[in-house]
């Protein structure tokens, strides 16, 4: 049960290596005095004594008090940053004043939290802030919450208590950084190529990330991190944050003239979207804070508080064939029905319908919106697959666009004010369709039920949810206001409906790609599909990215054809496979006409992600920082740090001499391990061995030899994976 305190305490939350200090003294807004490594035990007083050392000076020429930013930031308080709230009711009440009338803590562990004097310390813990101001007719809730893995999340609440409506224009979380974090780290990106990593130097003025995609987008900042000039995986230190909304919003860090620095963000809301009626209240998401030495570490709390949730997959990940690079539109089921038993051959566990199964979707124009099975192409329905693949021994699974509509589309005839639009015209059309608006609950009890219909009459064990579509012109009808923030928790909605149905039923977040993955989205889903590309030479990219925020079993991550239908280039088997290993592993590949020879390989290697997948679906992260781009190393390693599977990618060709030593990280420096090559399938030509492989055996070191001084690399041809196992001995 929570614990109550009076609005005049100063808190210490610690976990993971991670404390949070809160100043919530004087009925003001908590101002988060640090958030960094851990501080230790405390006492009332040298927490007050930090609260005094923190305090900024009155600079010349500003408000003639020291300015206090608070995790809700203030105009009145002399803030000349970004605000956290902005509103008004008619012009007036913009800058309200907040008073705390009641404080609360809920530890995680349900031990108590423990009073001393002025000061409250805690492990893991939510705070619940209660704030009010009269004047303006507002109401505020702050939740702060430290997690066990020591990432920190929160978020605001704000309601109308005043006359009249109040319209609600932002309402951002801030988090202080230090003086010495002033690298951004962020990622960039589009359809096929996401998650590129970019990074600048953090100077006075706003560094601003909006997703204004009603989607989260393959640009979107995932990760917005600001930390000591060039931190690394395993190296400096960093803060990062990132808002789990699947709709627009906003990430920033704002470096004032004063030397004052904030990372934050929120829900990007558009013109009108958020109108408070009297007694009516918004709240905010999660803004998620990871402080980490070195990305690996901050990775690490992302993937650990992912890991710790109730509703994560804990079953082995399935071995997935989807099939629209093997047949696209071409729902042929005899053609199917090869592939389904070429695919059980070779090991896989799901198999997955895509695009195509349903009324008049002969191609991307039509269709989307009617959600029954053509019978002009399936004159028995699905059963016949379906019966199929299960009599094989795989789940099946089905792909669904339920937020799109085509305008030739029996749904379009019927209801065309389903489509969202504004000023009287539909907007442009992306990928051939619109947007069905499920903000209209007519519109989404339709597709909830034909879903349901679909789900009911078959044994589908997972969709592949596909968004293909940005939100432009997003209004409803009849006014056409803006409908972007009512469309995204419909669709959280129609998730949560669909999961409480159907108890066992998987989701995977796919939106063109990779370009719906947060925390958000995350909440209600099973796994991300990173890229609509498979090519794995960008894929060693993008899924080295995607893995700062979401743990390799939640992304999807198969083998694409011999010659990539993105990209054109071509790949051996052994590049495609080794590269998507490392991920919730699949095929995305017509292996119905793949020589024998690549379908014993193919095997082989789904063999080995089955042996290996319980360690690289728990283990921790690794990635050694760069020595030179030609080659990286990644991997997973045991919590115990017992045994580990890394992957030495070589992903071009080295500006210098090819030779050179690499580092193994994040073993335990005094276990002696022995590092062995593991040869799958048929041995790639263009490389030459270095002796410490031997004769396969390997060689034996400590962990701290291995991180220190490494061993000789390779010498190989560019695009190649070569894996290592590392086993402690006794």
């Amino acid at each position: 049960m929570p614990k109550t305190f009076p609005p005049d305490v100063l808190l210490h939350l610690s976990a993971s290596g991670v404390s949070v200090v809160l100043d919530a003294t004087g009925g003001r807004l908590p101002s988060v005095i640090h958030w960094g490594a851990s501080l230790g035990p405390q006492t009332a007083e040298s927490v007050s004594a930090l609260v005094v050392a923190a305090e900024e000076q009155a600079a010349g020429n500003v408000v003639d008090q020291a300015v206090r930013v608070a995790l809700l930031p203030e105009h009145h308080a002399g803030w000349q940053g970004r605000p956290g709230l902005s509103g008004h009711r008619s012009g007036a009440d913009w800058s309200p004043l907040f008073t705390v009338a009641s404080i609360a803590v809920a530890t995680s562990d349900d031990s108590d939290p423990r009073p001393d004097g002025r000061l409250v310390e805690a492990g893991p813990s939510l705070v619940t802030v209660d704030a009010h101001d009269e004047r303006a007719g507002l109401e505020l809730t702050l939740e702060v919450e430290l997690l066990a893995s020591g990432l920190l999340r929160a978020r605001a609440e704000v309601r109308n208590v005043g006359q009249g409506v109040y319209e609600l224009t932002e309402l951002n979380v801030a988090l202080p950084l230090p003086a010495r974090a002033r690298e951004i780290l962020d990622f960039a990106g589009r359809w096929s190529k996401e998650r590129i990593p970019q990074r600048r130097e953090l100077v006075v003025g706003t560094h601003e990330r909006e997703g204004r995609k009603g989607r989260t987008g393959p640009d979107a900042a995932t990760v917005l991190s600001v930390g000591t000039p060039g931190f690394g995986f395993q190296h400096g230190e960093v803060w990062g944050v990132h808002v789990a909304f699947s709709g627009n919003h906003r990430h920033y860090a704002e470096r004032l003239s004063t030397g004052s620095q904030v990372v934050g963000g929120g829900e990007l809301l558009l013109p009108g979207e958020i109108l408070l009626e009297e007694g009516a209240g918004y709240r905010g998401p999660w803004l998620y804070g990871a402080y980490g030495a070195g990305l690996d570490d901050q990775a690490h709390r992302f993937h650990r508080f992912l890991r710790s949730r109730p509703t994560h997959p804990f079953r082995p990940r399935p071995v997935t064939l989807n099939v629209w690079e093997a047949v696209y539109f071409d729902h042929d089921l005899d053609r199917l029905i090869r592939l389904a038993e070429r695919a059980a051959e070779v090991g896989v566990e799901r198999f997955v319908l895509d695009d195509g199964w349903f009324t008049g979707r002969r191609d991307d124009t039509s269709g989307l919106g009617d959600w029954t099975v053509d019978e002009d192409v399936w004159p028995n329905g699905l059963a016949p697959l379906v019966d199929h693949v299960r009599g094989l021994g795989m789940e099946f699974g089905l792909w669904f666009e339920p937020e799109m509509i085509s305008e030739d589309s029996e749904l379009a005839r019927a209801h065309p004010e389903w489509i969202m639009q504004t000023g009287g015209r539909l907007p442009l059309r992306g990928r051939n369709q619109q947007v069905l608006d499920l903000g209209i609950p007519e519109a989404y009890e339709h597709i909830l039920e034909q879903m349901t219909a679909i789900l009911t009459d078959y044994e589908i064990a997972y969709i592949k949810w596909d968004h293909n579509r940005d939100l432009v012109d997003a209004g409803t009808l009849p006014a056409g206001a803006a409908g972007v923030h009512e469309q995204t928790l419909a669709a959280y909605r129609l998730m949560d409906e669909l999961k409480r149905r159907f108890p066992g039923l998987e989701i995977e977040s796919c939106s063109s790609g990779g370009a719906r993955v947060d925390l958000g989205v995350l909440e209600r889903t099973d796994r991300v599909w990173a890229s609509d590309c498979v090519d794995p030479l960008e894929r060693q990219q993008i899924n080295r990215w995607t893995m700062q925020l979401v743990p390799a079993e939640l992304v999807g991550s198969h083998v694409g054809s011999p010659v990539n239908h993105t990209t054109g280039r071509a790949h051996a088997l052994s590049f495609r496979a080794g590269t998507s290993v490392f991920g919730h592993f699949g095929i995305e590949w017509d292996i119905s006409r793949a020589g024998e020879q690549d379908i014993q390989d193919l095997a082989e290697w789904v063999r080995l992600y089955k042996e290996h997948r319980a360690l690289l679906h728990t283990g921790d992260l690794v990635r050694a920082d760069e020595i030179d781009p030609a080659f990286q190393l990644y991997g997973a390693v045991s919590a115990d740090k017992t045994e580990a599977l890394l992957f030495l990618a070589f992903v071009g060709r080295s500006g210098e001499s090819p030779y050179g030593r690499f580092t193994l990280p994040g073993l335990d420096p005094d276990t002696q391990y022995r590092v062995a090559p593991v040869v799958v399938g048929t041995p790639d030509e263009g490389r030459a061995d270095p002796r410490w492989y031997g004769d396969g055996s390997g060689v034996v070191l400590n962990g701290r030899a291995l991180a220190e001084a490494g061993l000789q690399l390779p010498r190989s041809f560019p695009e190649r994976v070569v894996v290592l196992r590392v086993s402690a001995l006794g």
